[in-house]
């Protein structure tokens, strides 16, 4: 029976990049002279950690990486801008949570979804992703119209499509 699987990955490679070319702009313009701006990518996290004197900066980098993550074929949706928060002396600190997988939640709002369509596939949680199986391909490739159509707050990726 053909089947896909519907995941959300995000390639840890191309965010490095990518936090790497944000740090080189941060350093190199002019707004950002002087100031103790930083860019850190804690992998283990799954995090990007700025370090910025004030709001404003902090708004600018959000754009600088906003921006590298469109140049880099990332999705935007996959990070979490979370509240500044006061760090030692006069800086802020801002984490940027990467978003791998598909919560249980979402997921369940996915599988709600499809079975609302009235299309005949099966769709099963397996872990972080969900596996679509259906009699004939042409029912799969209609689910797949149906979810890119559908906003659930995080990039879909349809990977492993079998015969």
């Amino acid at each position: 029976m053909p089947s896909f699987d519907v995941v959300n990955n995000v390639d840890m490679q191309e965010v490095t990049i990518m936090v790497t070319n944000a740090s080189k702009e941060v350093a190199q313009r002019y707004d950002f002279r002087g100031s103790n701006t930083t860019l850190e990518l804690d992998s283990v996290a799954g995090q990007i950690v700025v370090r910025c004197e004030d709001e404003m900066k902090i708004e600018a980098v959000r754009e600088v990486i906003l921006t590298h993550s469109v140049r880099r074929k990332l999705d935007p949706g996959c990070l979490e801008f979370k509240e500044p928060q006061p760090a030692g002396g006069k800086t802020l600190r801002q984490e940027i949570a990467i978003h791998q997988g598909i919560d249980r939640e979402i997921a369940q709002k996915i599988v709600k979804a499809v079975k609302g369509t009235k299309i005949r596939v099966q769709v099963a949680i397996q872990g972080e992703e969900l596996r679509v199986t259906g009699k004939n391909r042409d029912d799969l490739q209609e689910v797949i119209a149906f979810l890119k159509s559908e906003d659930y707050g995080v990039p879909l990726q349809f990977i492993n499509m079998r015969d």
